[in-house]
């Protein structure tokens, strides 16, 4: 599997396609029926490829005014791997299209949050090439 290939397939601009902007608004609606609800912002980013892993992430940004932290992000994960807006089956989907011939997508999880900023939280999608 060449890596190279696969790294120079997630630009801004297909990130952005495979998880546009509007998904946060429409999450927080259903969830809390006011999208200015929502504490935080989410964007998908490419976290590479190591043997046969490839990490996508869920980028939990703080929204101005808002805590992050006190907004139990922890508890994501669970909520995140089956909520049909979020649609993390989708993404892993799309992602497998995305790669071609160069890979498959075998199965995924999703790891434990990570807090890489005070206004940044990451949730790791594990995606197993084959």
């Amino acid at each position: 599997m060449d890596t190279s290939k696969i790294d120079v397939l997630f630009t801004p601009e297909t990130l952005q396609q495979l998880f546009p902007k509007e998904r946060t608004n429409d999450f927080f609606d259903a969830l809390f029926g006011d999208a200015n609800e929502g504490s935080y912002d989410i964007a998908l980013g490419y976290g590479g490829v190591t043997a046969n892993t490839l990490i996508m992430e869920l980028k939990l940004h703080e929204r101005p005014g808002r805590c992050l932290a006190c907004n139990l992000t922890q508890g994501l994960p669970q909520v995140f791997s089956r909520h049909p807006i979020i649609n993390v089956s989708g993404i892993v989907a799309d992602v497998d299209t995305l790669l071609g011939d160069s890979a498959r997508c075998k199965e995924w999880s999703l790891g434990h949050t990570e807090q890489r900023q005070k206004e940044m939280h990451i949730i790791p999608i594990k995606i197993t090439l084959e």
